[in-house]
């Protein structure tokens, strides 16, 4: 899976591939920037008469309004390349501009389904080959969960641990016995779970 790769304060770069990654990493930005509700909840424009008649405080607050929006905005063009600037550059407002690349993003529902089917398969499959590490096999399998919620499947913790029991290499087969039969799922973390077999795999090196 691609990552976005940016630096901290720069704003992370959309691609084809990685809209869930760069949507969560831009809304901390738009959230640092104390700018993330303007562009989830938008605000209200008044047309001419209506603004003439507002009073000092609230044409103040239209002012803050006004400015935070247009600087959400600007971040959210900053994040994309010239072909989806196209796609956003008639938005009147950093609410529309997001609502647009999501639906161009995320696709229709059709194709999240196809995807959502395409990580289940995976996931499923998912082994941990014996000549990798522990911590690089949890890693893809919480890649892929993630994947996996962001398109419409909320995998629990206690089935991301026996998933990862049943992936073990040949080599974790006695230490996973013995996790099953002594400890129950319910009661640990993931961490407490990587953890042990981490362990384990230290004392086979």
């Amino acid at each position: 899976m691609e990552t976005v790769g940016a630096m901290p304060g720069q704003v992370p770069k959309l691609t084809k591939t990685n809209y869930g990654n760069w949507s969560i990493q831009m809304k901390v930005l738009l959230a640092s920037k104390e700018i993330w509700e303007v562009v989830e909840e938008g605000y209200e424009e008044p047309d001419g008469e209506a603004e003439a008649a507002l009073t000092n405080a609230r044409k103040t607050a239209l002012r803050e309004a006004r400015k935070k929006d247009k600087k959400a905005l600007f971040t959210l063009y900053q994040g994309v390349d010239e072909a989806t600037f196209e796609k956003i550059s008639e938005a009147v407002s950093s609410k529309e501009a997001w609502e647009v690349l999501q639906r161009s993003m995320q696709g229709v529902d059709k194709a999240k389904k196809v995807k959502l089917q395409s990580l289940q398969g995976e996931y499923e499959m998912l082994r941990m080959q014996a000549t990798k590490k522990v911590g690089d096999f949890v890693t893809r399998l919480r890649t892929l969960k993630n994947e996996m919620k962001r398109n419409g499947e909320t995998i629990e913790d206690v089935s991301l641990m026996e998933k990862l029991l049943r992936a073990m290499s040949r080599k974790f087969r006695h230490v996973v016995v013995a996790i099953e039969e002594s400890k129950d799922l319910t009661q640990m973390t993931v961490d407490e779970l990587v953890g042990s077999l981490q362990a384990h795999e230290y004392r086979m090196q």
